[in-house]
Formats: structure tokens, sequence, C-alpha cells
């Protein structure tokens, strides 16, 4: 089975329903969907869905990888591929791929998504790419793993930082209330 737009549609309208304040942040995915637009395969330079892996690991860090194309610590993620059943199962999928930590070392916290965010990704003249947006639906997991083979062709090393690292005041405060919640 491949992700739908119905069930993007779907996480939106669950993300939308815990977090109500950020529609606006997110309302060109919306606007796409009524469209008609399928923004699932990453030739759709209108804007395109993505996954990505929030990793929490015993002590409340969060794992970012260094990415070698752009030289800048990320969380986890990547495109959308044929196989994936459902947003949360693309970012485990990625997750796996870039950090060799298995999908059965990793508990999800919750299948909506704690976090989307749409951000502008520089055109790509040698890929045939023009500027586009990304729509990276988030997730969050937990896992007491270490991070296994490293996918070398995208991913130069990997660390786990502190929650306050995290860019966006929304998600960090996401982030931080799950931790607190698992302390408590």
């Amino acid at each position: 089975m491949t992700i739908t737009t119905e069930h993007i549609s779907q996480a939106l309208k669950a993300y939308l329903t815990n977090y109500p304040e950020h529609v606006d942040d997110v309302q060109v995915i919306a606007d796409l969907i009524a469209e008609g637009v399928d923004i699932t395969p990453r030739t759709e330079f209108r804007g395109h869905a993505t996954a990505g892996a929030v990793l929490l690991n015993e002590s409340g860090q969060v794992l970012h990888i260094r990415h070698r194309a752009l030289g800048k610590w990320l969380r986890p993620g990547g495109h959308l591929e044929h196989g994936d059943e459902s947003l949360c199962d693309a970012a485990l999928r990625e997750l796996d791929e870039e950090t060799g930590i298995k999908p059965e070392a990793v508990t999800v916290i919750d299948d909506v998504p704690i976090h989307v965010d749409v951000h502008t990704i520089d055109a790509n003249p040698e890929k045939g790419e023009p500027e586009h947006q990304h729509f990276d639906f988030r997730f969050l997991f937990r896992t007491t793993s270490a991070v296994g083979e490293l996918q070398e062709a995208e991913v130069t090393g990997a660390d786990w930082f502190p929650v306050d690292t995290l860019p966006g005041q929304g998600l960090r405060e996401r982030v931080r209330a799950a931790v607190a919640s698992r302390n408590s």
C-alpha cells in the first residue's frame, strides 16, 4: 500500500485537532489537498510531504544526524516511498535507513504528528529541481537503542542533543512536555 492524499489529509486533521493554533502554518497543505493535488510524489514542486523522526533516548535527548549535502545537524527523515503504509511508517523507515535503528527498537509515542513544518527547499539544478516546499510530518518516538550503521551516502554523523537545541518553539515545547510526562 502507498500513502494516499486521504491519509495525509487525515493526519493533518488529527494534528490540527491537537494543535488548532497552527492552522495558518499548515494552510498551504490543506489548500493543495482541497485543490486535488497529490502531494505524495517528490516531483510535486508546489510542495510535497516528507516524514521525520524526533527520537528521544533514555536521557530525554533528541537524536540528530549530520546531513552530508546540507552540512547541518537535522532530525532523521526524508521523502515518502512507494511501500510506505503511513506517514509514521515512513518516518520509521527513514530513521532505520539513516541511523540503523530498527523499528522494533523504537516505541511510537503517538501516531499523530507532534509537529508539521512547512519549509522551502532551494533549487537544485543538478537534480533538475526548482525551489519548492517540504511538508514535514514529524513523529515522536523513544528508544533505548544505540545508533547503528549510518547511511554514509547521506549522513556523516549522529549524536544526541538536548531538547533545547530543537529548532522552533512549538516543537521544543511539545517534546519538553513529552519528556516531562515520561519523568513524572
